[in-house]
């Protein structure tokens, strides 16, 4: 007898898009949006940046269905088997390339956190390559990570869950945020190689005492002297913490975008422009903490005042304390949800916990099958942390072989 088809997921606005449709890949549920964007004038429906993360989401998917109503304010996703990127041979071999269009406004990082969700329980690795116009390697006013924070403060917590092998990011070319807040024609190469059956139970329960900061200083056709400057005020708000501080410096040209209309040769100019700072604590125990700083897209901001604001932003992310930051819980608590069947701990600061973006995470994992989450005070008294406990929902790994 067939079993009968579930339900999708009905949920509106388009709020956490992105994760909520890893979150449908992953567990095999459809899910219905509405009332994304409807009483806006000039952006109604999905903007720019969610449709191109459909099409990377349907090059690395195989049987996956998007239904898009007229206005845009309504999406059906069905997903499929997510596949990887597919073999090839010479150069470019299993190589996607996936072109952002000059209208996104959002950061890399909002295309390559959710994919690194995907990519340990594809069938094959998955290589892509992000470029065109409006890729943003550095922090937005949106929010988002820069690609080093992604590289240094992300990648490395797959490890906790026996994720290790064969994952680099590359940044091939740097960009700044460009007038208006669009892409800066950056380029960013994601590899990740290992794929698992499930991911291992994890118990983070000791924060630890930060050890050493390490960081990038960046700019991008603009001075090297602002690298100098950035990295002067924020060792000088760091350094009576830790004697441990380290910021590598990175000059980079800004890209010239090629114009499609070669008629006109005033459109060739540089785009990206810039300067930022990003940041990693690492405690005894392996914690991280990040902190992101860009130049605003109007300009006006002197460079040492994002190094003393980056500065200052580590050392809040740090004040909040728990095992995990507020920038990689929703990784890690994502993949204890889809991780075996067992109980996993994790200790997060009580203002991480209660954020907007943790709770919603929540009821996005209950939404889609998830077990509710426990919660209670630390053992050791911690002011501040709590104990987060996640039953894994055993999500496996159907397209890999059983050693």
């Amino acid at each position: 007898m067939a079993s009968t088809p579930q339900a999708p997921v009905y949920l509106t606005t388009q709020k956490s898009l992105a994760h909520r449709l890893i979150l449908s890949t992953l567990t095999g549920r459809a899910v219905h949006f509405k009332q994304i964007r409807p009483s806006s004038l000039t952006h109604t429906g999905l903007a720019p940046h969610e449709i191109s993360f459909l099409r990377l989401l349907e090059a690395v998917t195989n049987g996956s269905q998007f239904v898009i109503s007229v206005t845009g304010t309504e999406l059906l996703y069905k997903p499929g088997l997510i596949t990887g990127s597919a073999p090839g041979s010479g150069a470019s071999a299993g190589v996607i390339k996936h072109e952002l269009p000059a209208e996104c406004t959002r950061g890399i990082s909002y295309f390559l956190v959710p994919l690194c969700l995907l990519a340990p329980f594809s069938k094959a690795p998955i290589n892509v390559l992000f470029t065109g116009p409006g890729v943003i390697t550095s922090a937005t006013p949106s929010g988002d990570l820069s690609a080093d924070s992604v590289r240094t403060a992300i990648l490395p917590l797959y490890a906790q869950f026996g994720i290790t092998d064969n994952i680099e990011l590359r940044i091939l070319r740097r960009s700044n945020v460009s007038t208006g807040g669009k892409g800066g024609a950056g380029e960013v190469q994601l590899v990740f190689g290992h794929q698992v059956r499930l991911p291992k139970t994890v118990h983070i329960m000791n924060p630890g005492r930060v050890k050493k900061i390490r960081g990038v200083a960046y700019c991008t056709g603009v001075s090297a002297s602002n690298n100098a400057r950035m990295i002067e005020e924020a060792r000088g708000v760091l350094n009576p913490m830790t004697a441990d501080t380290y910021i590598f410096s990175d000059v980079s040209s800004a890209p010239y975008p090629k114009s499609r209309d070669k008629s006109n040769t005033n459109q060739n100019r540089k785009t990206g422009v810039g300067f930022g700072l990003s940041l990693v604590a690492e405690s005894s125990t392996g914690s991280l903490y990040s902190a992101d700083l860009a130049s605003p897209p109007a300009g006006g901001v002197p460079p040492e005042d994002i190094g003393r604001q980056c500065a200052y932003q580590l050392l809040e992310s740090i004040s909040f304390g728990g095992a995990v930051s507020l920038a990689a819980a929703p990784t890690v608590l994502t993949l204890m949800a889809m991780g075996s069947e067992d109980v996993g701990r994790l200790q997060l600061g009580k203002d991480v916990l209660s954020s907007e973006p943790i709770i919603g995470l929540a009821r996005d994992l209950k939404a889609f099958g998830a077990s509710g989450w426990g919660v209670r005070e630390p053992i050791t008294g911690l002011d501040g942390d709590v104990v987060v406990s996640v039953v894994g929902r055993g999500v496996g790994n159907v397209g890999r072989k059983i050693a």
